[in-house]
């Protein structure tokens, strides 16, 4: 993509915070940075956290999902002032803008929103990691053109994610009919996310030994705020 065609290059744009929203404002020439050339990759990444909780009888623990990891863009950007033919000095037109991206803001005390625009990539978050490194300069030493590489953790609203993850709500007293094959660990996760909250189940139904159910038995699940 050549200097000049507009509308369909990459551009970052600077958020801020109105009524505990984040708002963008894509008209304004101050709070748009738009870059000299595409980049030719980006990656998107998202992982999960687990952790193993060991069983007594169990010949592997238990996989146990504790939360989502947060999704990360990453890309490197090609700028450029050489090219266009003006020569201007590459810190002032770009790099002192991206810098502000990834310092504290006086109003909101933290690193600013940010919005990542470019063909269908729509990505909302801060940015985490900012590295320039410069590889041309004009003969009194202004640098002209930098590679520099990114990395956007996403933002998601606390109100957006409950919406999008609907769980069981472990704050209330449930009641449990007792199946062939069940455990009070596979009862205990399946309740409360936490197979090693079997004892507090065995605790409220009286179950000397956890490792006999009485099929057909209902046992009652507590709430997890009176443990």
């Amino acid at each position: 993509m050549s200097p000049g065609d507009g509308k369909d290059k990459l551009s970052i744009i600077r958020g801020k915070w109105e009524k505990n929203k984040v708002k963008f404002d894509d008209k304004s020439e101050e709070a748009v940075i738009e870059v000299s050339f595409n980049p030719t990759e980006y990656s998107i990444d998202k992982n999960n956290v687990f952790s193993e909780a060991s069983i007594p009888g169990l010949g592997s623990p238990i996989i146990q999902f504790n939360r989502g990891n947060v999704k990360t863009l990453s890309l490197e950007l090609l700028l450029d002032t050489y090219t266009e033919g003006k020569g201007e000095d590459l810190k002032k037109k770009y790099i002192e803008r991206l810098e502000k991206l990834i310092e504290l803001d006086g109003d909101l005390h933290a690193p600013p929103p940010c919005k990542v625009l470019w063909g269908n990539l729509e990505f909302v978050g801060v940015l985490e990691s900012l590295r320039k490194r410069y590889i041309l300069f004009k003969d009194d030493g202004i640098p002209v053109r930098a590679r520099v590489t990114l990395s956007f953790k996403e933002y998601i609203p606390v109100e957006i994610q409950v919406k999008q993850s609907p769980q069981s709500s472990p704050d209330r007293v449930k009641r449990y009919l007792v199946k062939e094959g069940d455990s009070l660990w596979q009862i205990s996760h399946e309740a409360y996310g936490e197979p090693d909250c079997w004892r507090f189940i065995a605790e409220a139904n009286n179950i000397d030994n956890p490792r006999f159910l009485e099929i057909g038995r209902e046992i009652v699940i507590p709430p997890l705020s009176e443990k």
